[in-house]
């Protein structure tokens, strides 16, 4: 498998630290807002590439950060006179509220939280001052960029270039203008901080990432990867100050992915133009975002449209369709003999579909090798079909389509259907044992997901309102 590497600008051979492992760090969001469908393109692309290795034998160790702690964090719960854990809370439950309707693999990631490593990044900070490399002005420590080796390799940015375009403030503090904060003194008293070698503080967002991922996978990780518009400053800086303490390679491989336009421009909060999923998913089921998202290369930019939107949600369509039919002939089919020229050509599709995801994920190519198996069960299966040529067909469906996390909606249905039976029983077992506030919080919350509660003499039904 093929995957390029941003820090050396082309495709390699992916090699994997400890052979049939793979430990993958991917940048996750700021917890102050709902998330928009930028922040879903970093999500489906690696979770995909995290399903393809596993599909490829891999035991897979994949991390996605919460940044739990940050300016934009701190201002939001003083705008809204909380405390900052009360924002940070809501925003990672609709994160995983969204990830799972983007049927993101939550049961094998791990989502550290920035404070909870900030012991770690005390003892990170000051290995950086025993070297020399970080110095404290008052409170805040900073990292001393000219100590940084190569600093500028992965986004090929120089660092004269960069300090001459650079506006100093002549009551800067910094020693250099492109020094960054490792730690923050508080501010005022309000303010969440915690106790450290330099005062009360918090630590900054380029440290954070690179002490959970160093906590969780170690010094050197196999893949590092998030949006290209992470490159600079925030992977440059990830990548000095590790590299610095540690002195050996901070990741092997880093792979981007490309940027989002709306309507073919750019999409940013400045233009207006940027769609929360909260807001999408009111017209389409998230499974048509992540459908969409994969249809085009991850390192190419891709375009959202209501018009492209609709025609990936026909494309899916057309796929459910040809796994019902399937499930409908399989259910009437007699046993015969697994036609050999027909199973070479399923064989074909998934080698095609293997050739296209080993060549750097190219996901939109694999999707044509979903269009041309649907294509070829419509083409040669019908009801005088034996039942292990349509049982291969099916089977090398679902196996494909779980590797682009795609044709979940029944697993979903069912997944559902035992937790919400669930949620009953103990809303009626906290009703028997006169827990009313219990009960009366399981109904909320199953309202807040679109299910509502009737409690009738028959017993307790239950429907959709959403």
């Amino acid at each position: 498998m093929k995957v390029y590497n941003t820090l050396t600008r082309k495709k390699e051979e992916f090699v994997p630290i400890e052979k049939g492992k793979v430990g993958i760090y991917v940048c996750g969001p700021t917890v102050y807002n709902y998330i928009h469908v930028g922040n879903a393109r970093p999500m489906v692309v690696f979770d995909t590439l995290r399903r393809y290795f596993q599909y490829k034998g891999y035991e897979v160790k994949y991390v996605s950060n919460f940044t739990d702690i940050d300016d934009k964090i701190i201002e939001k719960a003083k705008k809204e006179s909380i405390d900052f854990k009360e924002i940070t809370k809501k925003y990672i439950a609709a994160y995983l509220d969204n990830s799972n309707e983007l049927n993101f693999d939550e049961k094998d990631t791990i989502h550290p939280r920035a404070t909870e490593y900030i012991e770690e990044m005390i003892a990170f900070v000051k290995g950086l001052e025993d070297k020399g490399i970080a110095y404290n002005v008052d409170g805040d420590v900073y990292f001393d960029i000219t100590k940084a080796k190569d600093y500028g390799k992965l986004s090929r940015k120089n660092i004269e270039e960069l300090q001459a375009g650079k506006r100093i403030e002549v009551s800067s503090e910094k020693k250099n203008a492109m020094d960054f904060a490792l730690w923050k003194k508080r501010k005022e008293e309000s303010e969440p901080a915690w106790k450290s070698p330099w005062g009360m503080g918090r630590p900054g967002w380029h440290l954070e990432c690179s002490v959970m991922s160093q906590s969780i996978l170690g010094d050197t990780i196999d893949i590092h990867a998030g949006g290209e518009d992470l490159q600079f400053p925030h992977h440059e800086n990830e990548i000095a100050q590790s590299e610095s303490l540690h002195d050996k390679d901070f990741a092997n491989y880093w792979m981007h992915n490309s940027m989002i336009t709306v309507d073919n421009e750019k999409m940013s909060k400045s233009k207006g133009n940027f769609f929360l999923l909260n807001d999408i998913r009111e017209e389409y089921d998230l499974e048509v975002v992540r459908f969409w998202l994969l249809s085009v290369h991850y390192r190419k930019p891709i375009n959202f449209s209501q018009e492209v939107m609709q025609a990936t949600k026909n494309g899916l369509e057309r796929i459910y369709n040809g796994k019902k039919k399937l499930i409908e002939l399989l259910a009437n089919a007699k046993t015969g003999e697994l036609e050999g020229n027909l199973s070479e050509e399923i064989d074909q599709i998934v080698k095609n579909f293997e050739v296209a995801m080993d060549d750097d994920l190219n996901t939109a190519d694999a999707i044509t090798a979903v269009y041309d198996l649907i294509k070829f069960a419509n083409t040669n299966l019908d009801e005088n079909s034996s039942k292990e040529i349509i049982e291969k067909t099916l089977n090398t469906l679902n196996k494909l389509s779980d590797v682009l996390g795609i044709l979940k909606r029944e697993e979903k249905e069912e997944n559902l259907d035992e937790y919400v039976e669930k949620m009953i029983q103990e809303r009626t077992d906290a009703r028997k044992a006169k827990d009313f506030a219990k009960a009366d919080e399981i109904r909320d919350k199953l309202l807040e997901m679109g299910i509502k509660l009737k409690d009738t003499r028959q017993g307790v039904t239950w429907e959709k309102i959403k």
